[in-house]
């Protein structure tokens, strides 16, 4: 059989005392985790005492596992044969004694069974009442109980008993154990008391007192940002904004999307509620994290827009940019009206869309004349948007990318409808032309048999669309390329979004700072297997990697872009269904179902 001690390495040069912690059983072998060495002196009483308090705290079933010896010069002999005595004030079935030698790295532990010293006294195998010293194999694991109580073993598990069917890894239980004993940690051998204890803290005393002071430092700030947040929230919860055309204008402008998906995240944030696990606390992190970052990238975009009159250099562009795009398309739609790249075009159809594009050109045209003297005031007050952060920004100038194309979003239907129309007219001219007819109620295609009348009828309106369909795929090929453009740029602006809304900054910084937060496991390397002393490895974490942290830690977004595969979206083009940049029916479907 095979005990594992597992023994913080800051109690390695700990004055002779008792050792407190707790005993995980297991199949075919022992575990005990040493917490903390309570020093000589002390009163029994006392330390039961104590362990019935820290038990209360911290819900971990704690006990007095044994004793440990560090001679020193001057000792008394008889101090081993004292810390030996001690298992008899301690009602613990098993009683560790563990004695550092001098001039060795090593450790030297004997196991006092008392269970199998009653069996055999009942047996009369053993005499005058004597602890049975148990010979089985003793490995000893040093950990750096710091490190080990602010980690967060992955994958994550909420609770520590588990189910019924599986229970946790010893593993598991040695993280749980060390982490949920901090109240014992509070107590310093600098405290005045009657106990005396050795633990991580007693080596950091000095870092944990200006912690504790930047905490009390910072109530007033949360309290002010908690006023702040609840009544940002209470202006996105007025009835106002749940109207229909806010409603519907908030599920198609990317500001509105944006700020929506903000709101929710300032409700997370100005929950009086603590975070209840691990996955809690890190979400609420990495939101407040981005919040910061999102802002200050936001505030420095203000301080250039405002700087260096950028604002009205913007506004006199923004007008000679579109006539220049407006004179673009014009030469296009000549072009198209000609005989483009050679081909012969149906004359009368192509002079008719050509004349029905360029109209509207002029229409937009006109209406960004009339609007150019307001284009300054537009863009001033639109970048105050900036204050509330960088994505603010970008979705604003997504919506404004869609307001000042509109007119190549109008073509794009125009040129859409028309071709799907012929597209779809052909397929059923085409079943009808072969005797076939589409089943609408049992979704398939089956035989039918038609009057000559409707063949007749149906084989001339096939010829006429299938003679028309160059002129109109050329026309709905060009324009849309153009919304394709225009999506792709405005893609890159939410992909953007999403990424600064959905980084775990806090997560990765953890990572770079304290990888030991995030551990994916741990590895063992031996320290030292001296004759006549135990096995000893030192434990140490090993970190998640980064892949790893940003896909566990990522915060999910609201999805601005249709949830269809290549495959689809190919299928699309080809038959002229539109293509809508932003939340389309097929998103809240899913949204249904994951709710």
């Amino acid at each position: 059989m095979v005990l594992k001690v597992f023994f913080p390495q800051c109690c390695n040069r700990a004055e002779s005392g008792l050792l407190v912690g707790r005993w995980i059983p297991g199949d075919g072998h022992d575990s005990a985790v040493v917490l903390a060495v309570i020093h000589y002196p002390f009163i029994p009483s006392q330390v039961k005492q104590y362990i019935q308090q820290m038990e209360a705290k911290s819900k971990v079933e704690l006990s007095v596992l044994g004793s440990w010896s560090l001679p020193k010069d001057g000792e008394q002999e008889g101090m081993e044969s004292f810390l030996k005595d001690l298992s008899t004030m301690f009602p613990q079935q098993r009683w560790l004694q563990i004695r550092r030698q001098m001039g060795k790295t090593g450790f030297t532990c004997q196991l006092l069974n008392r269970l199998l010293t009653q069996q055999k006294t009942t047996q009369g195998d053993v005499k005058n009442g004597k602890e049975e010293e148990e010979e089985e194999k003793v490995i000893f694991v040093h950990y750096e109980q710091r490190k080990v109580m602010e980690s967060q073993l992955h994958p994550i598990q909420n609770g520590l008993a588990g189910t019924q069917r599986e229970s946790p890894s010893e593993l598991r239980q040695v993280f749980h154990t060390v982490a949920h004993s901090q109240p014992l940690f509070f107590l310093d051998k600098y405290d005045d008391g009657p106990l005396k204890s050795t633990h991580w803290q007693t080596q950091g005393r000095e870092g944990s007192i200006i912690v504790e002071l930047l905490k009390r430092a910072s109530v007033p700030l949360c309290v002010l940002l908690a006023w702040l947040l609840s009544v940002w929230t209470w202006t996105c919860d007025m009835h106002i904004f749940r109207l229909y055309p806010l409603r519907f204008l908030s599920s198609k402008l990317s500001t509105c999307v944006q700020l929506g998906y903000r709101s929710q995240h300032m409700k997370t944030l100005s929950s009086p509620k603590t975070a209840v696990d691990h996955t809690h606390f890190m979400r609420k992190a990495n939101i407040f994290v981005s919040f910061l970052v999102d802002v200050a990238l936001g505030m420095m975009l203000v301080s250039w827009l405002y700087r260096d009159q950028h604002i009205s250099m913007l506004a006199n562009t923004l007008v000679p940019a579109a006539d220049h795009v407006a004179k673009e398309l014009e030469e296009l739609l000549q072009w198209l009206m000609g005989a483009p790249a050679g081909l012969k075009m149906n004359r009368a159809l192509d002079q008719v869309l050509g004349r029905f594009f360029l109209y509207h050109i002029h229409l937009w045209i006109s209406y960004i004349h009339l609007m150019s003297p307001f284009m300054e005031a537009i863009l001033w007050y639109g970048g105050l948007s900036a204050c509330l952060g960088l994505t603010f920004a970008l979705s604003l100038l997504s919506d404004m990318v869609a307001l000042l194309t509109f007119h190549i979003y109008c073509f794009y239907v125009y040129g859409a409808r028309i071709y799907c129309l012929k597209i779809y007219g052909l397929s059923s001219l085409w079943r009808l032309f072969r005797g076939k007819k589409w089943n609408v109620l049992r979704q398939r295609v089956d035989s039918c048999s038609y009057d000559m009348d409707q063949l007749f009828i149906g084989t001339l309106l096939f010829t006429i669309l299938l003679f028309l369909l160059p002129t109109t795929a050329l026309y709905y090929l060009v324009f849309t390329l153009l919304r394709l453009v225009i999506v792709l740029f405005q893609g890159v602006i939410h992909l953007s979004v999403d990424f600064i809304n959905s980084f775990p900054l806090f997560a990765i910084g953890l990572r770079v700072c304290r990888p030991y937060r995030l551990a994916e496991g741990v590895r063992f390397r031996v320290l030292s297997d001296e004759p006549g002393t135990a096995l000893h490895l030192l434990m140490e974490i090993n970190p998640l990697k980064s892949s790893t942290v940003v896909q566990t830690y990522r915060t999910p977004t609201y999805s601005c872009y249709p949830k269809d595969s290549w495959a689809a979206l190919v299928k699309k083009l080809f038959v002229g269904e539109l293509i809508y940049p932003w939340t389309h029916e097929s998103t809240q479907a899913d949204k249904r179902k994951a709710d």
